[in-house]
């Protein structure tokens, strides 16, 4: 009976983290892009990536992915590898398994050329299923990003607002059991 009331227990607990909007590992920081004097957006309809973040919950990893402006189009590919937009140079993140998640139209920068972007540009993470997470190109209307698996990842996407943002979600074995 007590095993029960555990798993009840963890899972009330896990749904009211989730409700609040707390993270239970979010090192990158969330803090908005600040407006410079005169600094132009790359055009007034191009959104702005402003950072990247993830965390572990109990059956699930996720990606966040923070916007100025809209969510633009996403997509999501299973990829052999990781490479850098242009250079076609590999990503140092060790892994089985690759996604990439490209956003367009979009822009981690600025007309000026400083960025807007705020996240990390290459991060080794020690979650379930997620191993790292690194920013791959920012390029004619392109962001995109890389991230690593051990095992072929399962995931469901979705797009959230106010703030703007989009997650991804990878399904793992359940950790709070």
């Amino acid at each position: 009976m007590n095993h029960l009331r555990r798993r009840q227990t963890v899972a009330l607990a896990t749904g009211a983290l989730l409700a609040a909007g707390i993270t239970l590992a979010a090192p990158a920081s969330t803090a908005a892009v600040p407006a410079a004097a005169g600094a132009a957006r790359t055009t007034a309809s191009t959104p702005l990536v402003v950072n990247a973040r993830w965390a572990g919950h109990c059956s699930y990893d996720r990606i966040v992915i923070d916007l100025k402006g809209r969510v633009p189009d996403v997509t999501v590919t299973r990829v052999p590898r990781l490479v850098h937009d242009g250079s076609g140079k590999p990503v140092p993140l060790a892994g089985r398994y690759f996604l990439q998640i490209r956003l367009h139209p979009a822009a981690a920068h600025l007309d000026d050329g400083r960025s807007s972007y705020r996240g990390p540009t290459l991060v080794r993470t020690h979650l379930t299923a997620l191993r790292g997470l690194a920013l791959t190109g920012d390029f004619e209307g392109y962001v995109t990003f890389g991230a690593a698996f051990d095992s072929k990842p399962s995931f469901t996407s979705f797009k959230l607002h106010a703030p703007e943002r989009f997650v991804l979600d990878v399904a793992h074995r359940n950790v709070c059991c």
